[in-house]
């Protein structure tokens, strides 16, 4: 993700010189992941390929079917398990110093992918030119790694999400004749600067209808790319708009005096603002409050104010988005779905569901939200050294920040689009086994984990390549890529009930502009109680709903829908707030954050994350899990669609802790941001390759008579050594051995 073209021989001096890449002692009760590379073995017990299409859109264009799902071109239900790669980008390729020596191959990479469960990549891409480019060119190496990468996923059934453009690192070119030139952040403008539009669809033109040389038609014409992102990370509704200044700032306040000259039928402040003013107010202009405003409850005429503007800059995102789709629809001939965008705002309770009424122009909701606890440290936006401070945390612990705790629009897919339990967070197992299983619960529709620069694994390495560092942007390990078997095989076959909507909450577009607040909200600080005199009076539900109703079953929201015909469910038979437990309204999963495990109880796949300290044995309808290590991520899975107890093939799989060799971490404190002081860890030594996994201490009981042999994987999915399995009493039982993730029962 970083700087890659300094000599080897420089960054491997520095490194040395740190002590980074010295060998470092292993600790007892673990085992060096260190596995060979993929040789893709038609005999191998574990390879999911066949869960994908034999290629991409072999039956057409991804399509939302009426329940907002997603769907095959021919109606089929379309499951995804996605991550984000950067794989091929670099053409010609420098090797990182401090990883890997070979160029990553394309191809690999997705028969890799394919083999655990991905069935789309997204391409986080910059296609707008440089500032010494023309303003109608292209980023054309940006564009050549787009059009690879289509073609080598879509050989191995793996759809691709584009997303081409993020304002935060554009530069706009002193020759592009955007108002206010280059002294300006690009954050904002292409919702309503139309220089930069224009341009922005010319971008599009050149990336989607000429010829992929790689598969031989356009873009727009191939359904193997699914999703079009529009843009990533901006919002007219987040603190950035304060950057919005000079020429661009007066160019969006007369179109805001435009605006409310057509909506009262005369120019000019009307009546409703009482006498609010700003500094905007002239020339034919009409200023906006500042952001933070809209994140405060105000009345009379400021109150009026604010609820025009925030219409104003909502609908001006929302026309923006739907040019952007008729364009692509009537000028390039696109079938494509689209996503608007995938950002926060600056008050989730009071802005987030304008936000996403703007993205209702197209076809797809996404937000970006990360699993992360607290990380201090020089570089903490990019990498982890000694000396930075962290806390570790798990959604066993506290459910609340759970990425997908999120309301979906009803009737619309929702994504998360980058998301991962980052790193120096040391409870990833965990990621995989809960995203697949709530997103079963709730119908959630893809989440995409953040990222990956290898074809293969990703090992303990420097976070740019030179800097004696851990990279913490990865999801390569064997905590995380090693889990997604097993999870991605339980969530794309179904085997989690969907539950019945918790709530189903109606909010007309003037309680969005008034600010007022939702029942429910997505984020910690939401108190259902002192929150609930700021819900719209006209709700039928009257007071706030605590956010464990995300872990009960699917929360959603329609727009533009009449508040009385809001409805939520009693939450009281499935969650106890003083005994800190939720059940899902299927029965089938249960999260406790008092003694801090979750269990998935289905017919065809059973499991639990637990600290196994707090309690040790689980005993589930057909599957019994007895640990013993303080923390992992156990599951059993059908792997031939038959429920657990007659299956003649099943997965067990268990994902441990695992750290970079060397690592040392100590208790610390640690001084937040304002001074306050928090409890949490300290990187002594951020180690150096290979990871090294807790040893398993697990013993697994199945009531399946069927299953007669137990064979040991290696990290490729390959049989590596049969697993002594006593069958006594009609089970299957067996200690789950050292030195593997993966256990496959099989069946004479």
């Amino acid at each position: 993700m970083g700087l890659q073209h300094c000599c080897f021989a420089f960054a491997l001096l520095v490194a040395l010189s740190a002590g980074a890449c010295q060998a470092q002692p292993a600790p007892a009760g673990t085992w060096a992941f260190n596995p060979k590379p993929d040789d893709f073995r038609k005999d191998a017990l574990l390879d999911l390929r066949y869960l994908n299409e034999k290629v991409a859109g072999e039956s057409g264009f991804m399509k939302v079917d009426a329940a907002g799902d997603f769907t095959t071109g021919d109606g089929k239900p379309l499951k995804i398990w996605a991550v984000n790669t950067g794989v091929g980008r670099d053409k010609p390729w420098a090797a990182r110093p401090l990883g890997r020596k070979t160029e990553p191959d394309l191809a690999r990479h997705a028969r890799f992918l394919a083999k655990r469960g991905v069935n789309m990549v997204r391409l986080h891409a910059h296609v707008e030119p440089g500032p010494d480019q023309a303003i109608d060119d292209i980023n054309e190496k940006e564009r050549d790694w787009i059009w690879r990468t289509v073609a080598a996923m879509k050989k191995e059934g793996i759809y691709t999400t584009v997303s081409p453009y993020w304002a935060v690192p554009a530069k706009i070119g002193k020759t592009w004749g955007v108002p206010g030139g280059t002294d300006q952040s690009a954050l904002g403008l292409l919702f309503f600067d139309p220089t930069l539009q224009k341009a922005y669809r010319v971008w599009l033109k050149k990336l989607l209808a000429e010829k992929n040389p790689y598969t031989g038609i356009p873009l727009a014409q191939d359904p193997a790319l699914g999703i079009i992102q529009i843009q990533n990370e901006d919002s007219l509704l987040f603190w950035t708009f304060e950057g919005i200044k000079g020429p661009q700032r007066t160019q969006l306040e007369t179109q805001y005096a435009k605006f409310i000259a057509k909506k009262y039928g005369k120019p000019g402040a009307p009546a409703s603002w009482g006498g609010e003013k700003t500094e905007g107010d002239k020339d034919g202009r009409l200023g906006f409050l500042i952001t933070w405003e809209l994140t405060q409850s105000r009345t009379g005429g400021k109150q009026a104010r604010l609820a025009d503007q925030l219409e104003f800059v909502t609908r001006t995102m929302h026309e923006f988005n739907a040019d952007v789709v008729k364009y692509l629809r009537e000028e390039l001939g696109c079938k494509h779905l689209v996503n608007a965008g995938n950002w926060r705002t600056a008050d989730a309770s009071r802005l987030n569901d304008a936000e996403r009424w703007s993205y209702t122009s197209t076809e797809v909701d996404a937000v970006n939200r990360y699993y992360s606890g607290i990380h201090k440290g020089p570089n903490e936006g990019w990498a982890i050294t000694n000396g930075d401070k962290f806390t570790s945390e798990s959604v066993l612990l506290n459910p609340k920040p759970f990425p997908l705790n999120l309301k979906q629009t009803a009737g619309r897919p929702m994504m998360i689009t980058e998301s991962g339990w980052i790193m120096p967070n040391g409870y990833a197992s965990e990621g995989p086994f809960l995203v697949a299983a709530y997103s079963g619960l709730t119908g959630f529709d893809a989440y995409y984990w953040f990222a990956t620069g290898d074809d293969e694994w990703t090992p303990p390495e420097s976070a740019n390549g030179f800097m004696p560092s851990q990279a913490k942007w990865l999801f390569g390990s064997p905590d995380m890529l090693g889990t997604f078997p097993g999870a991605a095989l339980m969530y794309r076959s179904g085997y989690i009930k969907r539950g019945s909507p918790v709530v189903s909450e109606n909010r007309a577009l003037a309680d969005l502009w008034a600010r007022n607040t939702p029942v429910i909200s997505e984020i910690d600080g939401f108190d259902p109680n002192r929150d609930a005199s700021d819900i719209a009076p006209t709700s039928s539900i009257k007071s706030g709903i605590s956010s464990s109703a995300y872990l009960v079953g699917p929360v959603n929201v329609k727009f533009d829908a009449d508040p009385k015909a809001s409805k939520a469910i009693g939450l009281g038979p499935y969650v106890d707030e003083a005994a800190r437990t939720a059940k899902s309204v299927t029965g089938e999963l249960e999260l406790n954050w008092d003694r801090n495990y979750c269990t998935v109880n289905t017919p065809h796949a059973q499991g639990v994350t637990a600290f196994f300290t707090r309690k040790g044995v689980f005993k589930l309808a057909d599957v019994t899990f007895s640990g013993r290590n303080r923390y992992g991520a156990a599951l059993a899975v059908s792997m031939d669609g038959k429920p657990l107890a007659q299956s003649g093939k099943v997965l067990v799989q268990y994902g441990t802790v695992s750290r970079p060799t060397g690592w040392q971490e100590r208790a610390t404190e640690i001084t937040l941001d304002g001074g306050a002081k928090a409890p949490g860890l300290e990187v002594v030594n951020f180690g150096a390759a290979p990871w090294q996994v807790d040893s398993a201490q697990l013993d697994v009981i199945l009531n399946n008579a069927n299953l007669t042999k137990a064979t040991a994987l290696d990290e490729n999915g390959n049989a590596k050594a049969s697993v002594p399995l006593d069958r006594s009493g009609g089970k299957a039982k067996f200690a789950f051995p050292k030195g593997t993730l993966y256990v496959v029962l099989t069946a004479l």
